[in-house]
């Protein structure tokens, strides 16, 4: 990482990468996620899966397997390095799913780590700074496939709440998004308030958020254009926290090249895989 994606990720718990993924490369991501959208739910390869029904999104599972495209973004050269700071050379993928956000879908609300997630499980929610490195262990990269411009909706965050030291009051900024139940799917707003933050990606950029950073969507606007984007997911190797390998099918993993299998494996804390040996991986 530069000092300043360093200074800025510590200090608003997210990064805005522009330009990450272009040309063919983005081309072929783009048209693998086609691809996968296209296919019926009950033509889809074993593994994967098409929810139509969630409620924020139509979820596109193990989408970072459908095709060599997406799963390359997994360990791409751009991100690549910032995710083995992050993670303190222990990089491992947990999930990989598409997200498609189409209008009619009601608004995500905001949601994320709190201060009372350690104490529930001590091994989630950890962040730090050692030895002029941030150090966390809960991540999420956005790699976004369509463009999203002010006005749009999608993503929104609270810059620095990865360092609240309180929860989050559910009655500030959308107060009707949630329900004594849950989440209020009939919930629905554009709204901007003073201390939220919209993030507009285009095609190509990638935007990383610890986990701790509370977070949501603004109800989608267009009509004629979607939201599409590849959620990886990734915590630190030793996490006894069940996901990346133990959770994916045999028929996920007989898709998958070796470098991203060791990337989802787990490991103790001491052990160094070989792919963080490499400044640049590619897939066999």
């Amino acid at each position: 990482m530069t000092p300043e994606q360093r200074y800025f990720f510590d200090l608003t718990g997210y990064l805005h990468l522009k330009g990450v993924v272009q040309g063919a490369e983005l081309k072929a991501a783009q048209d693998a996620a086609q691809r996968y959208i296209d296919t019926p739910p009950e033509e889809v390869p074993a593994g994967l899966e098409i929810n139509l029904e969630r409620e924020h999104f139509n979820w596109y599972i193990n989408a970072f397997a459908f095709d060599k495209a997406l799963e390359a973004l997994t360990l791409h050269p751009k991100t690549w390095p910032v995710l083995k700071e992050l993670t303190d050379d222990r990089p491992r993928l947990t999930s990989g799913n598409l997200m498609v956000d189409v209008h009619g879908k009601p608004f995500h609300p905001l949601h994320g780590g709190v201060p009372g997630a350690p104490a529930r499980n001590p091994e989630r929610g950890r962040y730090s700074t050692i030895g002029g490195k941030v150090q966390c262990n809960d991540l999420v990269f956005f790699f976004y496939l369509t463009d999203v411009y002010p006005g749009d909706g999608g993503l929104i965050i609270l810059p620095c709440s990865h360092k609240s030291h309180f929860d989050y009051p559910r009655s500030l900024f959308y107060p009707d998004s949630y329900t004594e139940d849950g989440y209020n799917d009939e919930y629905f707003s554009t709204e901007v308030p003073e201390g939220v933050l919209n993030v507009t990606p285009k095609a190509g950029d990638v935007v990383i958020i610890s986990e701790l950073v509370t977070h949501g969507a603004l109800s989608w606007v267009p009509q004629d254009r979607d939201r599409r984007f590849l959620t990886l997911r990734y915590m630190q190797q030793h996490e006894s926290v069940r996901g990346g390998l133990d959770r994916f099918s045999p028929e996920v993993k007989a898709r998958l090249s070796p470098e991203t299998l060791e990337l989802a494996l787990p490991a103790a804390f001491t052990h160094t895989k070989e792919i963080v040996t490499q400044e640049v991986v590619t897939l066999s």
